[in-house]
């Protein structure tokens, strides 16, 4: 699903004027029904609700939703603000509507106003301000924006929280910012629910659909878009009935060192659970006795040293590599590094301690093969771009990564961002806080490094590695919750996750391996 920009969900409101052909005011109706809808099947005609209505087109949503609402049995109290005294025309329209309706009790407010005495139990129905604000709120409205936020109501607002730029919200002060419990987006996502910073402010976001024009939407370009389920089952390849071990890739991990054999542990069983054939893994000789009791299934290359990796193996026999987990900053794993780095010329998975050592050695990212994967969590990635101020910022120079050295940066998190060395950016909405735990990111390393080594293109691997570990994740957290989760856990429903495509693969006679890119 893509990710529009303001301007571009402005567009395609205009062109479904134009071509459905449907009047504004029409539109705008059809949108306050679906939120009125929504509003309707989360809280019953017993709470009293608030519409706070600003003098644009967002404010006419609100106005329309209070109308509705009202006409369902709900005791309805609109705020509309007019300081100006100019609104737009199709809120003019839903204004006068509203004003026939006596059992709304209506408040136009053109200076200062006495803020109602509003319960917690009650709706408040934000609609000051949608996509087309351009600066922060102050004054005035940040104040009535800090009072709604401060009786603690069910906030709902439309489109977007009054205050937040639909992008980019680097110099906005949360604080003057309506905190919804639930916003409810028109039409297609946007990207500022997307980023951690706006989480107190968005709450949960769901998309209505107003019914835009399926082929002007696949017309518009935007880098940025939502992972669909379809998506991953389109890259998903079944074994083919005659395989074997030969047929599904041998990977190599290079990883641990003295202390953190649990890394290795982590990343190798994520790797085999992806269905790789085989699994090597060179790793410190102290660590050898913990991996062959806990992965007797990885065939062990021991390094000279035995506190950490301090040479090289030979590479000339592995379909793929992942470097990094509890590698640690040792002179000579630093060495072993650069020397794998000069050897490869396949993509790598790096992750981790690989990623911190070239964030001290950024000279050495010349040598990173084209299409390699970097798996940074915030900090791994700041030490490759620098410090970063909020969400925002570091996509942007994670996606700038990502193009300038043609890799692909899988930015962690939730709502974890793929970013593509064509400029692309696909989120994954699959996973959960739960999966903030040590060794997560091992794990995923593991399944990335698996998938590469079975013949899937580093985007496909990406795409079905990002999916499979957080669908596993969510597993794992509805069997076991989101406090109690474990890394370990999330390789253990891996074979879930899998399943869950297997299934849908054999409902739809998918059998044969697909070469599709997203």
């Amino acid at each position: 699903m893509k990710i529009l920009t303001a301007a571009q969900h402005a567009q395609l409101d205009l062109h479904t004027i134009e071509h459905e052909p449907i009047a504004s005011i029409d539109l705008m109706e059809r949108a306050s029904k679906a939120v009125a809808r929504e509003i309707a099947a989360r809280w019953d005609a017993r709470r009293s609700v608030y519409v706070f209505a600003g003098a644009g087109n967002n404010g006419g949503d609100g106005l329309a939703v209070a109308r509705l609402l009202s006409r369902q049995g709900y005791r309805v109290s609109v705020y509309l603000f007019n300081i100006k005294g100019k609104l737009s025309a199709d809120c003019q329209t839903n204004w006068e509507r509203l004003q026939e309706m006596s059992e709304v009790d209506v408040h136009e407010i053109t200076q200062g106003f006495d803020f109602p005495q509003i319960h917690t139990t009650d709706v408040v129905v934000d609609a000051l301000f949608g996509t087309g604000l351009r600066t922060p709120l102050s004054g005035g409205f940040a104040a009535v924006a800090r009072k709604i936020n401060s009786v603690h109501a069910l906030v709902v607002s439309i489109d977007v929280p009054s205050g937040l730029m639909s992008e980019d919200n680097a110099f906005v002060d949360r604080n003057a910012v309506v905190h919804a419990e639930l916003t409810l987006t028109i039409g297609l996502p946007k990207l500022f629910l997307l980023m951690a910073d706006n989480e107190t402010c968005v709450g949960d976001w769901k998309v209505l659909d107003i019914g835009y024009d399926r082929h002007e939407v696949e017309q518009t370009s935007t880098p940025y878009a939502l992972i669909d389920d379809a998506d991953v089952r389109e890259i998903y390849r079944p074994r083919p009935r005659f395989a074997h071990k030969g047929m599904m890739g041998h990977a190599l991990l290079v990883s641990g060192c003295y202390g953190m054999a649990g890394a290795t542990v982590l990343s190798a069983r994520g790797c085999l659970r992806s269905g790789v054939g085989k699994l090597s893994v060179h790793m410190p000789s102290s660590n050898v006795t913990i991996m062959q009791m806990g992965v007797p299934e990885a065939v062990l290359l021991p390094s000279k040293s035995t506190r950490h990796v301090a040479d090289v193996v030979d590479i000339s026999m592995f379909k793929a590599i992942g470097i990094g987990p509890g590698l640690g900053m040792d002179d000579e794993t630093k060495a072993a590094l650069q020397q794998y780095l000069s050897l490869a010329d396949e993509p790598l998975v790096l992750d981790a301690d690989a990623l911190n050592i070239l964030g001290l050695h950024r000279d050495w990212m010349s040598q990173v093969p084209p299409g390699s994967i970097f798996t940074p969590h915030v900090k791994e990635l700041e030490g490759l771009v620098g410090h970063c101020n909020n969400s925002y910022e570091r996509l942007t120079r994670a996606s700038e990564l990502a193009v300038r050295s043609s890799i692909y940066v899988i930015l962690k998190g939730h709502n974890t961002a793929i970013c593509t060395p064509q400029g692309r950016v696909l989120f994954c909405q699959r996973g959960n806080p739960g999966m903030a735990t040590p060794g997560s990111g091992d794990v995923l390393t593991g399944v990335l490094t698996g998938l590469l080594a079975q013949g899937y293109a580093p985007l496909e691997a990406c795409v079905l590695g990002v999916w499979l570990h957080a669908a596993a994740g969510d597993y794992a957290a509805a069997e076991l919750s989101e406090e109690s989760m474990l890394a370990s856990d999330i390789i253990s429903h891996l074979g879930k996750a899998f399943a869950t495509l297997s299934t849908d693969s054999q409902k739809t006679g998918n059998s044969i391996p697909k070469d599709r890119s997203i």
